[in-house]
């Protein structure tokens, strides 16, 4: 029997993973729905056969659920998770986990004081392609690492309302961060460990984005290596992320979103000229990270993403905001 659950918030993303689980899914179904706009969204709800609130509150207390899906402003995120924790339900709440490292730590506690499991929004974890980058890495296929690099621009976020949350420099700062960047730092953190410093710059091209629409950050891990990002968010998709060993290189490339179907092609290079590629086709990494998170709930697996690298990934995210702010390098 899988997961009873409910979700708050039903905008864009909140709708997407809804289609995504509801009866596609024998690990997770959504009873209930919680929109502060429900007027907007009823069709949606009724039409998915979910008991739609505007109150908070009413998730919290209803003891059917037993967990909890959070698609909600950036800012709520600490308080929502703690009052769900704390009401006794899983959690899964979309990226970013908060906004600064105090308030992460602030949730994490009542998460582990509550032995609740907590469920993130890094689907790009689960992607075929990065798990077989994963798998060099720690094999040792690559050598010794030297760098990483990424890229995840799309302009999906083009031309938004300047009342929209999502190019509040409260809500969204850094740019594009929020949106892609947070998704790259918790791979680097899976992969390569804690980071030690960063440098990071914002520019704003289409003045409509009031947070920025430009973000480059420079990054330098515990274990000497370095790292790069960019991402702009008004530009057609582009996705590349790519690891250079001392005996080979490996790079993949996305051409759609990880909400729609599309390829990805992985590249090895091992030496010059002689380049091997892989071909993966879709998977659906918004469910399969949804699904993990309720085998952890259910005493099945462990979740994949660790309490520790989540905190260290929100580190990287304050400072990357910090040093976008100062236009100093940022010490962690």
């Amino acid at each position: 029997m899988g997961l009873n659950s409910a979700i708050v918030g039903l905008g864009w993303w909140g709708k997407h993973i809804v289609n995504t689980l509801q009866d596609n899914s024998e690990k997770i179904h959504f009873s209930r729905a919680m929109d502060t706009s429900p007027e907007l969204v009823r069709n949606f709800a009724t039409n998915k056969n979910i008991e739609l609130s505007d109150k908070f509150s009413d998730i919290l207390a209803d003891e059917q659920i037993d967990s909890v899906v959070l698609a909600t402003p950036h800012s709520l995120h600490e308080k929502q998770i703690i009052e769900v924790a704390e009401s006794g339900k899983h959690v899964f709440c979309e990226k970013p986990l908060a906004l600064n490292l105090a308030s992460a730590e602030r949730a994490v506690k009542v998460v582990k004081d509550m032995g609740v499991i907590l469920g993130l929004g890094h689907e790009r974890r689960f992607e075929p392609a990065m798990q077989e980058i994963e798998r060099l890495v720690r094999c040792g296929d690559l050598g010794q690492i030297m760098h990483v690099e990424a890229n995840f621009s799309h302009d999906k976020l083009a031309n938004l309302q300047s009342t929209n949350w999502r190019v509040s420099k409260t809500e969204s700062p850094a740019a594009a961060m929020t949106a892609t960047g947070i998704h790259l730092t918790d791979s680097f953190v899976n992969m390569f460990g804690p980071v030690k410093e960063v440098y990071a710059q914002v520019a704003t091209r289409n003045l409509a984005n009031a947070n920025g629409d430009v973000l480059n950050f420079n990054l330098r891990f515990e274990n000497g290596a370095t790292g790069s990002f960019n991402s702009i968010l008004e530009t057609p998709l582009y996705m590349r992320y790519a690891v250079f060993g001392s005996n080979a290189w490996v790079e993949s490339r996305d051409y759609s979103h990880p909400s729609e179907d599309g390829p990805t092609d992985l590249f090895i290079c091992k030496s010059e000229g002689q380049i091997e590629t892989k071909n993966y086709k879709y998977l659906d990494t918004v469910k399969l990270n949804f699904e993990a998170w309720a085998d952890a709930i259910l005493g099945n697996a462990l979740y994949p993403i660790t309490l520790d690298q989540s905190l260290n990934n929100i580190a990287i995210f304050d400072a990357i905001c910090e040093s976008s702010k100062t236009g100093l390098p940022v010490k962690l």
